[in-house]
């Protein structure tokens, strides 16, 4: 981590008085950039490259998958766009790194995104589009690239990991709240061991496959889609032949707009959360359809001046027939501020509940961990084309080891 402090310090120093690297990056700009047909065929190839450093209390949180108390994820990503005359668009998004989330691995290819959009009409009243994208559900996926998010990690709901599993059923209350850590504490193998099991309410942007449908009318914008996964489904199985639409997922949001300042929102989302590989483990006379996931979410944002706000609250149901529904509720409120032109800070509180169960002795208590987080981030804009974000992360530890855990990050972001 201090190697990767100091790689990352001395190129934000480098690129700062860049006005030759600024020079590059428009040249190149230009070169990424195509027409023909005039005008009816545009494409545009750009991209961004993530320098990241976390250092945490052991072990790691969310979604990090590490040894030991620090990480250095490096990231390149490259975006297409085409637009073909004025109805159809096309997409796609590749990254070079060490995983979807930040782990230790190797370094691997691998396509994200791709989606073809057809608007019919000029007034964007109706998109259709196929493909591999982004869940329209919420509104933090419309700014969780690493140039438009504040923060260096996501809001708590898309990586606080619960005791749902997607390999296998809960049979009893005793093994949800085994596998939620809450009851033994003790874990075979280690406390962690089996976190490439457990669900968040949903997974970062969910890059699930499928089609959607969007569109405004006046105030009001809707979209709808139908996914091959669940919200909180692993990147693992987002493409189309791993999971093959046995049981997809439905989604729907609407949302209002009254004024320039403030937005609204409001989604619904089913769909079955295990993966085929479960059914060995499912309930007599079930199928994979009776274990859903089922979330209703609501989000806004404000912007004035200086001032940028966001907040989501999503209420989530997991319905488990051996044991009965399961609730969780989580939700996060996030303000941005611009000091500067170059200079902004942002904080973030984040919180998650979880209702209550019957253990096996009759006694109720939640069936997971409630938790708070706080996130702190400072931002500069080194150059229109570079920027260093920091950030701070406390929430209360549950082992009993510690008090609290820490997280420090830093990232180093160079669009081009």
């Amino acid at each position: 981590m201090k190697r990767a402090a100091v790689l990352l310090l001395w190129l934000a120093g480098a690129l700062a008085p860049g006005r030759a690297a600024e020079d590059f990056i428009d040249r190149l700009d230009e070169a990424l950039t195509t027409s023909a047909f005039e005008g009816q065929f545009r494409a545009r190839l750009s991209g961004t490259l993530d320098l990241e450093g976390y250092a945490f209390s052991s072990p790691p949180p969310g979604l990090i998958v590490a040894s030991g108390n620090s990480l250095f994820n490096p990231r390149l990503t490259l975006f297409l766009d085409v637009q073909l005359g004025g109805s159809f668009y096309f997409f796609l998004q590749s990254r070079v790194d060490r995983g979807f989330d930040p782990t230790n691995g190797g370094l691997e290819g691998r396509l994200d995104e791709y989606a073809l959009r057809f608007t019919p009409w000029a007034d964007g009243r109706l998109n259709i589009q196929v493909g591999k994208f982004a869940t329209i559900v919420g509104n933090w996926v419309h700014r969780h690239g690493s140039w438009d998010n504040p923060f260096v990690t996501a809001p708590l709901p898309y990586e606080n990991l619960t005791g749902i599993w997607d390999v296998a059923a809960v049979r009893s209350a005793a093994t949800l709240l085994r596998w939620a850590h809450v009851r033994p504490k003790s874990f075979p193998g280690g406390q962690f061991a089996d976190n490439h099991f457990r669900l968040p309410i949903v997974w970062g942007p969910d890059y699930a496959t499928g089609a959607a449908v969007s569109g405004e009318l006046g105030k009001f914008n809707y979209a709808a889609e139908v996914k091959n996964g669940s919200l909180s489904s692993r990147p693992d199985y987002w493409d189309t032949d791993e999971v093959r639409w046995t049981h997809p997922t439905y989604s729907g949001r609407l949302g209002y707009r009254p004024d320039e300042r403030w937005s609204f929102g409001l989604s619904a989302s089913g769909g079955s959360y295990l993966l085929p590989e479960a059914s060995p483990t499912l309930a007599p006379g079930r199928d994979a359809g009776d274990y859903r996931e089922v979330v209703i979410a609501q989000d806004a944002a404000y912007a004035w001046h200086h001032w940028q706000v966001w907040a989501e609250v999503y209420e989530t149901r997991f319905e488990i027939p051996t044991v009965g529904d399961v609730t969780t509720t989580a939700w996060y409120l996030e303000t941005k501020y611009k000091f500067t032109p170059q200079f902004s800070g942002a904080v973030r509180w984040n919180q998650q509940v979880f209702g209550t169960i019957a253990d096996p002795v009759g006694v109720q208590g939640p069936w997971g961990y409630d938790t708070w987080r706080i996130d702190v981030a400072p931002s500069y804009r080194l150059t229109p084309h570079a920027q260093l974000k920091l950030q701070y992360s406390l929430q209360p530890e549950h082992l009993g080891l510690r008090s609290y855990d820490h997280l420090v990050a830093a990232q180093l972001t160079v669009r081009f």
